[in-house]
C-alpha cells in the first residue's frame, strides 16, 4: 500500500494535522490559491465574454514550483484528499487543485472539517465526498462578476477622477459613507431643555405634565415650568418588574468582527488575521490544535457535542442552575449554516489554560470567542427595575433604578458588558409619600446630527442589508482606506475629497448598480447558484447585457479630468509634464500621450535594511511590479539575494542563514527555526 496524500491550504495545518493521521499519510499545502484569472481576452478580463464567460485560468506567479512539488507527491499517493478550508473559497481552491494535479474522481476525495483538532479530523475522513461543482460555480461568478465590474469602473475612475479603483461592494460601501457625511453636513441642530430634580440619593427628570409627553423647546418655557415647581414631590407611583437579560449568541464573523473593534480595538483586518492563526492551529505544551472553529461563518449554530460538554463544565464550575438553552437562529437556513458558530474547540481549555503560548492579540481574541461561546449557553441573568414617578404640581418626573438579582450569563461575561447596578432609595419604606429635593436644574441641549460609522458600524450595516459576504469585509474596508477615499477621525469614517469625487461620478452613471438594493439581491442570486437553483454563466450573462453598455455611455458622458501640470517641459517631445493617475498610484508623464510615451523616473530612495549576506552589497526595501513589498540586494542583477519578510541582519543559530521578521515572529529564511521577536 502506498501513502495517502492530503493537501490543505495553509502550511500552518501541515504539522499538527500529519500528527493526527499518522505515517500512512503525507500533508502538504497549496499555500492558498495556485490559479486565478488571466488577463487576457476583452478589456483583459480573463474570460471569454462570448462564449458563456468561459474563464482563462493562469498560475499565480511563484506557484508553479508549489503545482509541481503536488503533481509529483499526488503520482505516487495512492489516493488524494482535498483538505482545503470548508466554504465556497475552499471548495474553488480544491477545484482548481483537482484540475492543475490532473486528479480523476476514482483516486480523490474532498474533506471537510471546521477544526483543527485530531477528533474533528479524524472523523472528516469517515464522511469523505466530492467537490461541490455548484459551490465552485458560485465562487467562480463571483470571481467574474468582481472582475469584470473591478476592471472597467477602475478603468473608468482612473480616466475621469483622482481616484484608482471601483468594485461591486467597495464602492456600496463607499456610498454608505458618503451619503452619512451629507445627511450629517445637512442635518440643522435643534435646541431643547430638560429639568432635573436632584435628590440626596438619586436624580429625576421631568418627562411628563398630568401624564402627556411634554417637550421643552426654549429656555423662557423652561423658566415657566421652574417657577411652577416647589422643592417638595409627592410620590404618586412604585414599579418594581423583574425581567430577563439574555446572553447573546456565540459569534459570527460579522458580530466577531464588531465586537473586536468595539471592545479590542482591532482592525476588521487584524481579527481576522488573528482569528486564521488560532484557526490554523497553535503549538501548546503536548500538541499543536486549532483553538477555534473556522472563522467564516453566518451560522450561530454549536455542535452537540460542544454543547454536551460546555453543560458539564458550567455545573461542575458555576452550578446547575447557570445552564441555559442553546440559542436559536433567526435567519433562513442557507448553505452557509454548514458551518458552526466560532467557538473554542473545546471548552475545557481556558484562555488562563493557554495564555503562556498565544500573543497578547491572540489571547485577547481568544478570550473574548470563548467566553461569548460559553456565555451563550449559560442562563439569562436576571434582572429587577425599579421605575419612580413623583408628582410636583402635575408636572411627572421620573427614576430609574436597575439591580441584578441573578448574575446568570454575567458571571462569565461580564468583562464585556456593563453591568452595573442603579440602586434607588427604599421609597416603600418611606413613612409618607412626600419627599424634598435638594435642587431642581434646567439645562439647554441641542439635538446631535447622526454618527460617523465606526469599522464596527459599518460592518454591522453591511451585513444587515445583506452586502458583500462578512469574510470579505476586512479587505472592502482596507481598500477604501488605502485607496484614499476615507479617513478614519477619532476611528470614525470620513470621506476625503476624492471619495466624494468618486462616488459622485459613480452614482451620476450607474445609481441603479452602485446600491444597495441590487448589491443585496446579487448576493442572493450568487446564493442561489451555491444552491444548484440558477446557473451562474447565465447570471453573469443577465448583468452583462445592461452593464457593458452603460460602461461606455460614461466613457462618452463623463469628461475626461484634466491632468495637472508640474512645471516641467517634457525632455523627449517639449510638452508639458503632467501627474497621472495610474493602477499603482501618481507618476509623472508628457502631455503628449500616446504620441510621446515619456514617463519620469523619479530617483529611488532606498531604504537599507542590512548587508548582504552573499555579497558586499546592501539589503533594501523594494517593490514588485505589483506594488508588493520585499527586501532584496541593492547589486541586482549580479546577486539575486531576496526575501519577501524583512531580514534582522542576523543569522539562525542552528543553521547559519538570514533571520527575519513577520507578524511578531522571528523566523529562518531556510530552516524551521522560530523564536518571539
Amino acid at each position: 500500500m502506498g501513502k495517502k496524500l492530503v493537501i490543505v491550504e495553509s502550511p500552518t495545518k501541515v504539522k499538527s494535522i500529519s500528527k493526527y493521521l499518522g505515517k500512512d499519510y503525507i500533508v502538504s499545502s497549496s499555500k492558498g490559491h495556485i490559479r486565478d484569472l488571466s488577463t487576457k481576452g476583452k478589456y483583459g478580463l480573463g474570460v471569454d465574454i462570448e462564449d458563456h464567460f468561459k474563464p482563462d485560468y493562469k498560475t499565480i506567479k511563484g506557484k508553479k514550483k508549489v503545482i509541481d512539488e503536488l503533481k509529483k507527491e499526488a503520482k505516487q499517493a495512492d489516493k488524494v484528499y482535498l483538505a482545503t478550508d470548508p466554504d465556497r473559497e475552499g471548495e474553488a481552491i480544491s477545484w482548481h487543485l483537482y484540475k492543475c494535479l490532473g486528479l480523476d474522481d476514482d483516486h480523490y476525495s474532498r474533506v471537510v472539517f471546521h477544526e483543527v483538532t485530531k477528533k474533528a479530523v479524524l472523523e472528516a475522513f469517515k464522511h469523505e465526498g466530492k467537490i461541490d461543482q455548484n459551490l465552485v460555480s458560485s465562487q467562480e461568478a463571483r470571481r467574474i462578476l468582481d472582475r469584470i465590474i473591478g476592471f472597467r469602473l477602475s478603468k473608468l475612475i482612473r480616466s475621469k477622477t483622482d481616484g484608482s479603483s471601483a468594485g461591486r461592494v467597495q464602492s456600496v460601501a463607499l456610498k454608505l459613507i458618503v451619503d452619512k457625511e451629507r445627511e450629517i453636513n445637512a442635518f440643522n441642530p435643534e435646541e431643547y431643555w430638560t429639568i432635573t430634580a436632584n435628590f440626596k440619593d438619586f436624580e429625576a427628570d421631568l418627562f411628563e405634565y398630568k401624564h402627556k409627553k411634554i417637550e421643552i423647546k426654549t429656555e423662557d418655557e423652561a423658566d415657566n415650568i421652574l417657577s411652577k415647581l416647589s422643592k417638595t414631590f409627592t410620590i404618586e407611583s412604585i414599579d418594581k418588574k423583574r425581567k430577563n437579560k439574555q446572553s447573546k449568541p456565540p459569534f459570527t464573523t460579522s458580530t466577531m468582527q464588531q465586537e473586536s473593534s468595539n471592545k479590542l480595538k482591532f482592525s476588521s483586518k487584524k481579527t481576522m488575521m488573528v482569528a486564521q492563526k488560532l484557526y490554523e492551529g497553535i503549538d501548546l505544551a503536548d500538541e499543536t490544535v486549532g483553538l477555534i472553529t473556522y472563522m467564516r461563518t453566518d451560522s450561530i449554530r454549536l455542535s452537540d457535542d460542544f454543547v454536551a460538554e460546555s453543560y458539564k463544565y458550567i455545573e461542575n464550575k458555576y452550578g446547575e442552575k447557570y445552564t441555559g438553552p442553546v440559542k436559536k437562529s433567526k435567519k433562513t437556513e442557507n448553505v452557509q449554516d454548514a458551518h458552526e458558530a466560532i467557538r473554542p474547540t473545546s471548552i475545557t481549555r481556558t484562555p488562563e489554560s493557554v495564555k503562556p503560548y498565544l500573543t497578547n492579540d491572540e489571547f485577547k481574541l481568544y478570550r473574548m470567542i470563548y467566553y461569548r461561546a460559553l456565555a451563550s449557553l449559560m442562563a439569562p441573568a436576571e434582572v429587577e427595575g425599579t421605575t419612580v414617578i413623583l408628582d410636583n404640581n402635575d408636572y411627572n418626573f421620573k427614576a430609574t433604578g436597575q439591580i441584578i438579582v441573578f448574575d446568570g450569563y454575567l458571571k462569565a461575561y461580564s468583562d464585556y458588558e456593563d453591568t452595573k447596578d442603579t440602586i434607588l432609595p427604599p421609597f416603600d419604606t418611606y413613612k409618607s409619600n412626600v419627599i424634598a429635593a435638594n435642587s431642581i436644574e434646567k439645562e439647554q441641549h441641542f439635538t446631535q446630527p447622526p454618527a460617523r460609522y465606526t469599522e464596527a458600524k459599518l460592518i454591522k450595516t453591511m451585513d444587515e442589508l445583506g452586502i458583500g459576504r462578512p469574510s470579505t469585509y476586512a479587505t472592502i474596508i482596507d481598500n477604501i482606506k488605502g485607496r484614499g477615499y476615507v479617513n478614519l477621525v477619532e476611528r470614525k469614517f470620513v470621506p476625503t475629497e476624492i471619495g466624494f469625487e468618486v462616488n459622485d461620478k459613480l452614482q451620476e452613471c450607474f445609481s441603479n448598480l452602485i446600491n444597495v438594493k441590487y448589491t443585496a439581491a446579487m448576493e442572493e442570486d450568487l446564493d442561489k447558484v451555491a444552491e444548484g437553483k440558477e446557473v451562474w454563466y447565465e447570471l453573469l450573462e443577465k448583468f452583462y447585457k445592461d452593464f457593458e453598455p452603460a460602461v461606455k455611455e460614461a466613457f462618452d458622458k463623463l469628461p475626461k479630468k484634466e491632468a495637472e501640470e508640474t512645471g516641467e517641459m517634457c525632455p523627449e517631445c517639449g510638452h508639458p509634464l503632467v501627474i497621472r493617475n495610474g493602477k499603482y498610484g501618481k507618476f509623472v508623464a508628457c502631455s503628449n500621450f500616446p504620441a510621446c510615451k515619456y514617463i519620469k523616473q523619479e530617483p529611488k530612495q532606498e531604504s537599507i535594511i542590512c548587508d548582504c549576506p552573499n555579497c558586499d552589497g546592501k539589503i533594501v526595501e523594494k517593490r514588485s511590479r505589483k506594488g508588493k513589498i520585499f527586501y532584496g540586494c541593492n547589486n541586482y542583477p549580479d546577486c539575486k539575494t531576496a526575501y519577501w519578510d524583512k531580514p534582522t541582519g542576523e543569522k539562525c543559530p542552528e543553521c547559519g542563514s538570514m533571520l527575519t521578521e513577520k507578524k511578531g515572529k522571528i523566523k529562518c529564511s531556510s530552516c524551521d527555526y522560530t523564536k518571539e521577536a
